[in-house]
């Protein structure tokens, strides 16, 4: 015969037992959603990835496919990098020829139906006026400040548009705040191109990547070491001396070499011109990480401003720059 204390022995471990099962599956319940529902926006490059991360804050998991330092136009992706092309809500890249390895991918996604902007054909591209690409669209359109403005509405939009469980004021907030200090760096850049004369506003680079800031700001581009607007061609000896001669008639003080590339064929074109020219780096095609002197869009655009203005002759000013144009800390 079972007595009463062997029933209530058995009645509390059964209710021990319910109440750690009905535990577990509530901790699962709470979890899974939230891991399983959290919108995801897959973006190219990092320049663009940055600026996407200041409009979507915490809406969504924003996944960049370009690592610090790479090549827009060589960079590859990996297999779970083609995954998550595949099961994103949004993508944004820059279109433009500018991601050649990667664009199959996001080419074979958007006609599964995944939603794609190409950003830079919506911000009034400009084309290649020279060499062996001109008539082609230039995809570097991001050394404009004000044409990244544009792209900030245009990235707004679509998300809001395509992207489920994002907080619309959310996101619009977000793109206003980011779009002040846009117009704060805009206006900075101006300020500090304002001091170099007029007739020394005249731009060497690696290859052709700054056609947007010379058109914004009133330089004018002299040549590229490498002909054309991706660092995959390479310049000819006869392109070497065209270019030499073109820099000693402009009386150019300095050669601008994309920080992620040697600068190696900078400096033969510098012993080739026969003139005092240095050779400066610029960051112009992929952030740094951090600590790099470009690790985010803003941080970029005022190094690159300060090295041209240093490097072309232009006074040092004594201000710093607009407190607009700072990073906040997240």
């Amino acid at each position: 015969m079972t007595t009463p204390v062997h029933h209530r022995h058995r009645s509390t471990a059964l209710a021990a037992v319910l109440a750690l099962i009905g535990a577990v599956l509530l901790g699962l319940t709470a979890c899974t959603p939230t891991g399983a529902q959290r919108p995801g926006v897959v973006v190219t490059t990092n320049i663009l990835g940055d600026i996407t991360r200041e409009i979507v804050g915490d809406q969504a998991e924003v996944t960049v496919l370009m690592g610090p330092g790479a090549d827009p136009h060589s960079f590859g992706i990996s297999a779970p990098q083609a995954a998550k092309i595949e099961q994103a809500d949004l993508i944004v890249h820059n279109g433009l020829g500018l991601e050649e390895n990667v664009l199959r991918h996001v080419e074979a996604a958007r006609e599964s139906g995944v939603a794609a902007l190409a950003v830079g054909e919506g911000v009034d591209p400009l084309t290649y006026a020279s060499d062996d690409m001109a008539g082609r669209p230039d995809p570097h359109f991001w050394t404009d400040p004000t044409r990244v403005r544009t792209a900030v509405r245009l990235i707004t939009d679509r998300l809001i548009e395509h992207v489920d469980g994002v907080d619309a004021a959310v996101i619009r907030a977000n793109a206003t705040r980011y779009d002040t200090r846009l117009a704060d760096l805009t206006a900075w850049m101006e300020n500090r191109f304002a001091a170099i004369p007029p007739n020394k506003r005249n731009l060497v680079t690696n290859h052709h990547v700054f056609g947007y800031l010379a058109q914004r700001f009133g330089f004018r581009v002299i040549g590229a070491v490498i002909p054309g607007g991706t660092t995959l061609a390479s310049p000819s000896a006869s392109d070497l001396k065209s270019l030499a001669t073109a820099i000693e008639k402009a009386k150019v003080p300095a050669i601008f070499a994309d920080s992620s590339q040697p600068g190696r064929l900078a400096q033969a074109l510098q012993r080739e011109s026969h003139v005092d020219v240095r050779v400066l780096p610029l960051f112009s095609e992929s952030l740094t990480e951090r600590g790099g002197g470009a690790a985010t869009y803003l941080e970029m655009m005022r190094a690159n401003t300060t090295a041209i203005a240093d490097g072309l002759g232009a006074p040092t000013p004594t201000a710093r720059p607009t407190a607009g144009t700072e990073r906040k800390t997240p």
